[in-house]
């Protein structure tokens, strides 16, 4: 049903890898969000929350190589440990404390000065300008569904993503004391498509701001686009929410492998929840981002 929608909206929808390390230690976790380009000038759509992770990143290291400087700074003597315990409730550094975080766009364009954007006042939603770029990296662009008397409940509808990070290419600089990207490993992950059907409008004063849908949105889908069999792009995954079904289990007694266990089991539904195209074209005309529907 989506097989061709899904090859049309992955020309022109993209990854952003992220790396983050925290102070406990010297693993890296990866992460993926999405982006969807409307234009051929560089312009993109994604979430509110992945524009807060890129800006937040900038600060984040800024932050750990102050952190650094004052902790050389420190005497090395027997009021060592005592003195890097004040610095870091100073700087708020505790074992889960994120102290790095790196982030690269994927095949979107060849370089660039940085980016800018525009964040929506009231919805999870923002525009992501590319700078000074001299070639795009994607092909095509969305085009908006323009008859939204179609976004009613019962329409199946598509949305794609990059959760499960697969990407290997990163490393721990031990001599650097630093998290960096590097030509090894893997280097993309899969695109990864998620069906499902609408359930209700989303809406406050009096306004339809959003599209519920039967199935979640996972983790790195946010900032993808939610499309039908034809292309169409209807909205953009943002989160999901989880209603407790009430079909609860305590103390249940199953066979497992032939041996009578009790368990607990707490049900739940989880439910994507995506911005709706009025809102996302209501946005980019304000901005003055030229974009497409059909």
């Amino acid at each position: 049903m989506f097989i061709n929608a899904i090859e049309t909206t992955s020309q022109f929808t993209r990854a952003i890898h992220s790396i983050t390390r925290t102070y406990g230690g010297k693993q890296i976790v990866p992460g993926s969000s999405t982006l969807f380009f409307v234009n051929e000038e560089g312009y993109a759509i994604t979430c509110k929350h992945v524009i807060d992770l890129l800006a937040t990143s900038d600060i984040v290291n800024k932050k750990h190589i102050t952190f650094n400087k004052d902790r050389d700074k420190l005497p090395r003597d027997a009021k060592f440990k005592r003195n890097l315990k004040g610095l870091e409730i100073k700087h708020g550094y505790k074992e889960d404390t994120a102290i790095q975080i790196r982030n690269t766009f994927m095949n979107c364009v060849d370089s660039m000065s940085g980016f800018t954007w525009h964040v929506h006042p009231k919805y999870d939603l923002a525009i992501l300008k590319f700078n000074d770029f001299k070639k795009i990296g994607y092909s095509g662009f969305a085009t908006f569904v323009k008859d939204t008397s179609k976004i009613q409940p019962g329409k199946f509808l598509c949305r794609l993503g990059f959760p499960f990070p697969e990407f290997t290419n990163f490393r721990y600089n031990e001599a650097n004391d630093d998290i960096e990207w590097t030509g090894d490993g893997l280097i993309d992950t899969p695109r990864f498509p998620l069906e499902g059907m609408i359930t209700r409008h989303l809406g406050d004063e009096g306004k339809v701001y959003g599209i519920e849908m039967s199935t979640p949105g996972l983790l790195g889908q946010s900032g993808g686009p939610l499309f039908d069999a034809d292309g169409l792009v209807y909205g953009m995954q943002f989160s999901t929410k989880h209603l407790h079904l009430g079909f609860d289990l305590e103390n249940k007694e199953i066979s497992i492998q032939g041996k009578i266990k009790k368990i607990n089991d707490y049900s739940f539904i989880h439910l994507g929840q995506c911005i709706h195209v009025n809102v996302i074209t209501e946005f980019l005309k304000e901005k003055g981002v030229k974009y497409y529907e059909k």
